[in-house]
């Protein structure tokens, strides 16, 4: 659970960091999966006995309360407040806290289809992505593993969504970025904001490297390429196909030094006409097709799924994952 604790301690942590900051949502999603860690958390199956809630508050109250100011540990590391306010706030969940495992698995054995949704990027995974600029989860396939109680097994076709340009929200390397009239047109042509927090995207270049990593520790089946019709009107296209650093070719993100990588850029065509109204890919202008198929031979994986507008039904090419 988020408490008010971790909001606080997520601020606090930013501030401290300065110039360095992680560039977080602020949002207390960092401490809370700390906690975790440190075995210090409050999980919702804890609310259920209300003794053992409020032993396991108080210890992770504790352990907040020396790491704040004091006039903010006095309002969020209160122990009868909180505790009283959060049993309140979850009354009308109580009945719904299950092992999600069992449910799931449940629901497989009798043949249920069931769709998983992962939230963040590759290259913002705790272990795979540009640390420290990562978020606290692991946002892999191998994620909804850990996440729901199921096993490797019950993953049986992973679709890959990429945009058809690269976007980052927050600090951190990112070797294709476009700083320049370029990075704001494909901001405000895609609509570029943080869905969450409204901040603006940082956009680039398409990094193959990056993708090509991504489709590798996913084991993705198909790519669903995402807001082609951004780059409608471009009258060339440029594509990250590798990095240099001192002097040495790389395919894949290095696990150190991205933020010294030099992109290695091929050129590509652009197209002039709409593509909002196609629904086949056969039905995408020449150029467009050539760069999906380029795109296909350096990462080594079909796109499965192409989106051409904001739209539900502006897909060419749908996949059917089940």
């Amino acid at each position: 659970m988020i408490l008010a604790c971790h909001l606080a301690a997520d601020r606090a942590g930013e501030a401290r960091r300065g110039r360095s900051k992680i560039g977080t949502t602020q949002r207390g999603i960092g401490p809370a999966y700390a906690d975790r860690a440190a075995r210090t958390g409050v999980r919702l199956a804890d609310t259920l006995d209300r003794d053992h809630f409020y032993a396991q508050l108080k210890t992770c109250l504790d352990a907040k309360r020396a790491l704040l100011p004091r006039p903010v540990a006095r309002t969020v590391c209160n122990v009868s407040r909180v505790g009283r306010e959060t049993l309140e706030l979850l009354k009308p969940l109580r009945d719904l806290i299950v092992d999600t495992g069992v449910l799931l698995d449940g629901a497989r054995r009798k043949g249920k289809r069931i769709l998983f949704e992962g939230a963040q990027g590759a290259m913002l995974d705790l272990s795979a992505g540009s640390y420290p600029y990562v978020t606290s989860s692991h946002t892999l396939a191998g994620g909804v593993c850990v996440g729901t109680g199921l096993g490797p097994r019950a993953l049986d076709r992973i679709l890959g969504v990429s945009k058809a340009y690269a976007t980052r929200v927050g600090g951190g390397p990112f070797p294709t970025e476009l700083l320049d009239e370029m990075g704001d047109l494909l901001r405000n042509a895609g609509g570029e904001f943080g869905s969450t927090t409204g901040r603006p995207r940082r956009c680039g270049w398409l990094d193959v490297p990056a993708l090509r990593m991504a489709a590798r520790v996913n084991g993705m089946s198909e790519i669903a390429l995402t807001k082609l019709d951004v780059l409608t009107g471009l009258d060339e296209l440029k594509v990250c196909v590798a990095y240099e650093l001192d002097g040495e070719k790389l395919l894949e993100p290095p696990y150190d030094g991205l933020e010294s990588v030099k992109p290695i850029y091929e050129t590509l065509p652009g197209w002039k006409e709409d593509v909002s109204g196609c629904r086949k890919r056969s039905e995408l202008p020449e150029n467009a097709q050539k760069y999906i198929e380029a795109i296909e031979k350096w990462v080594g994986v079909k796109v499965g799924l192409v989106s051409v507008g904001p739209d539900r039904d502006q897909t060419a090419d749908l996949v059917d994952p089940f």
